[in-house]
């Protein structure tokens, strides 16, 4: 007879976070890649493909870890929604060691195309793997990138919140990921120009140090020779926490208690164990 279901340990999260964040970013820099380097594709395919990468992601890792696959979320949880503080440095940890060997195979399997593409690996191609303000090419400085990543963020957490509440109208929990992928594709169709969306600290931060161990020298700094990489990780970080108080202080905190009817809605009588009638 089987006993009692145990809950994953620290150490089953953390490899259940690496394991979803290289699901997000094999699909992510690697439709970037075929896009930048290899032609084929558009912003759409983009767009669509990160949002596929965060659904597969959180389907991987979601039964075991939560799948924050992000430290801004992570973070925002235990602001908001009491996840513990000892697990936050540990789950980003794990977030970005998987963003990173994901982005060594990016890098690995597409050496042939972006060596084609750009053979000194400049900031021609750094887009494949980290983000840079206005995309490398529109008039859009770092403050304008930072100002861009907090407010992506925060629309991000708040609706991740938003859809993951189950005090709220939540989707069934097999379909919850499928929804936060789609948001994440609202959010990169909507808000890509200025920042290229990254509003994923490990996102960013891992290809980016990939990149930089095979080649591409210039990865820290912008197209202006700014230093730059702190922007992806600080920006998102604020934002999501913004977010996630908006979320709390706009809806979460008008929610119904459990068992109480919807707004709108006739209450019910039921019948008491006594025999009457209550609502």
């Amino acid at each position: 007879m089987a006993g009692p279901k145990r809950s994953p340990s620290l150490l089953g999260e953390l490899a259940a976070e690496f394991a979803g964040t290289l699901i997000l970013i094999l699909i992510g820099t690697a439709v970037v890649a075929q896009v930048v380097a290899g032609g084929l594709g558009d912003h759409d395919s983009i767009a669509w493909a990160w949002g596929l990468g965060v659904t597969l992601g959180v389907y991987t890792a979601g039964r075991i870890s939560g799948a924050h696959l992000n430290p801004a979320v992570t973070i925002a949880l235990a602001v908001f929604k009491g996840f513990a503080w000892r697990k936050v440095l540990p789950y980003s940890l794990a977030q970005t060691a998987g963003a990173f060997v994901a982005a060594l195979l990016v890098r690995w399997n597409y050496t042939e195309v972006l060596a084609q593409a750009d053979p000194g690996h400049t900031i021609k191609t750094q887009g494949v793997f980290s983000t840079l303000p206005g995309n490398g090419t529109l008039p859009v400085h770092e403050w304008g990138a930072f100002r861009d990543q907090v407010i992506g963020t925060a629309i991000l957490l708040f609706l991740v919140l938003a859809v993951t509440d189950l005090a709220n109208s939540a989707p069934a929990a097999n379909l919850a990921p499928f929804v936060v992928g789609l948001i994440v594709v609202a959010i990169g169709m909507a808000w890509g120009t200025n920042a290229g969306y990254a509003i994923n600290p490990a996102r960013d931060f891992g290809p980016r140090l990939a990149s930089y161990l095979t080649g591409y020298g210039s990865a820290w700094r912008d197209q202006y020779g700014n230093l730059y990489f702190w922007v992806p990780i600080v920006a998102p970080v604020i934002g999501g926490v913004l977010g996630a108080g908006l979320y709390q202080a706009l809806v979460a905190r008008f929610l119904p208690e459990p068992g109480e009817p919807e707004p709108g809605t006739v209450p019910i009588e039921r019948e008491a164990s006594d025999g009457t009638l209550r609502a």
